[in-house]
């Protein structure tokens, strides 16, 4: 939402709601510039926290989405950098893009030589992880993992990050039904189309994406193109008017779809990212969360405004609130950074919990089955070929496989 356009895909908050209350940090950073990170989000929205909404005796409220920038003003976990002129001027080059470029093995191998602790963490195959350690080696000379440690070392830290900026902070969040929160995204992208999704993918395809496609250099991986829902209309907008109408519609509707199922799979990300980050998180740097059901919005006033309001005041009057907090136990003894390697799927598992979840997962049992299929027809074929001639068995006797 810090981009400047598509705002029906990003679903930025209407004009009409925002004369209710000021809001930041909407709309003004330019569409092309790639290198606007979540250092530049926490360096904008920390002063504006401090001199104009502290100063003012107001209180801030951090409204998610992305929960990885909610941290960056929760904790002290960012790491600066070189400094780099403002995002709103003419797009730079950017060291992290730059290393992005190379193959994964290689970037693995450079952060091994000069962080081997940090590249042990990382999975190989985390490209954008291992250029950030890597950068951040090349721009301040100390290993990523160094500076993690001092952070963690700070009085107020603890194992996942440095202590919190704002002692005083409680998170409140909205959790629903699997089945009633994903007919709400359904019906939720079907008001973005009714509400001019098409048009305002055209435009901004017309505008800032058309000429990228031309010349086969359009990324999708930085940037505001990297938003869910403009990706997903590529073969829509790049084929619109050299097609059939019958094609187009076809390819209308796979947009569609693909960012329906995006959508409903990024909800259950954000979900777990709560979850494992907010609940989870070890340590005496945790703000409260307080969990409010919105599965019936006919309840809305009973189950969440209501609710809300009171924690919110017993925070502001210093007493404890009515509600009882969140908790999940989470494991002592549980490894994030174990190595397993899966054989039958080829793949790096990295974490205790990422191993169990992948020994469940319908692809790892998929190759289980299949493995057993083949053992069993090659014990059957094992016994024909016993039972039959030794010089046949070669021939008859042997399992293609």
């Amino acid at each position: 939402q810090v981009y400047k356009g598509l705002d029906i895909i990003t679903n930025k908050v209407s004009l009409q709601e925002q004369r209710l209350c000021r809001h930041h940090m909407i709309s003004f950073v330019d569409p092309l510039v790639s290198n606007y990170t979540v250092v530049d989000f926490r360096d904008k929205a920390v002063p504006l926290i401090s001199s104009h909404i502290f100063a003012r005796d107001k209180i801030p409220i951090v409204v998610g989405g992305t929960n990885y920038y909610i941290e960056s003003l929760l904790w002290k976990v960012l790491i600066n950098t070189k400094e780099k002129p403002s995002s709103a001027s003419k797009p730079e080059s950017d060291r992290k893009v730059e290393l992005e470029q190379l193959d994964s093995a290689e970037l693995h191998r450079r952060l091994s030589q000069v962080d081997p602790e940090m590249a042990a963490k990382l999975h190989p195959h985390d490209k954008r992880k291992v250029a950030r350690s890597l950068q951040v080696f090349e721009e301040t000379g100390i290993p990523h993992s160094e500076i993690l440690h001092q952070q963690q070392e700070e009085e107020g830290g603890g194992p996942l990050g440095g202590p919190l900026k704002y002692p005083h902070s409680c998170i409140l969040w909205l959790h629903a039904d699997q089945a009633a929160l994903d007919a709400r995204l359904e019906k939720r992208v079907d008001d973005m189309v009714a509400a001019g999704l098409l048009q305002e993918l055209r435009d901004f395809h017309r505008r800032y994406n058309q000429e990228k496609v031309a010349e086969n250099r359009q990324d999708y991986q930085h940037g505001i193109f990297q938003s869910i829902g403009f990706k997903e209309f590529h073969e829509y907008l790049v084929s619109e008017g050299n097609c059939s109408p019958e094609t187009s519609a076809l390819l209308l509707e796979k947009g569609i779809q693909a960012l329906k199922q995006v959508t409903k799979r990024y909800a259950r990300r954000q979900n777990k990212w709560v979850r494992n980050r907010f609940l989870k998180r070890p340590g005496p740097n945790v703000p409260p969360v307080y969990g409010l059901e919105v599965s019936d919005l006919q309840r809305w006033e009973e189950d969440v405004l209501k609710p809300a309001l009171e924690i919110v005041e017993s925070f502001i009057q210093g007493r404890e609130p009515p509600a009882e907090p969140l908790r999940m136990e989470h494991d002592e003894k549980e490894n994030k950074r174990s190595h397993r390697v899966c054989e039958l799927c080829a793949r790096l598992i990295i974490g205790d919990r990422e191993w169990a979840a992948h020994t469940r997962s319908k692809s790892h049992l998929h190759h289980l089955k299949k493995r057993r299929k083949l053992e069993a027809s090659g014990r059957a074929g094992g016994t024909m070929g016993d039972s039959g001639d030794a010089e046949s068995s070669d021939e008859d006797g042997s399992l293609p496989l």
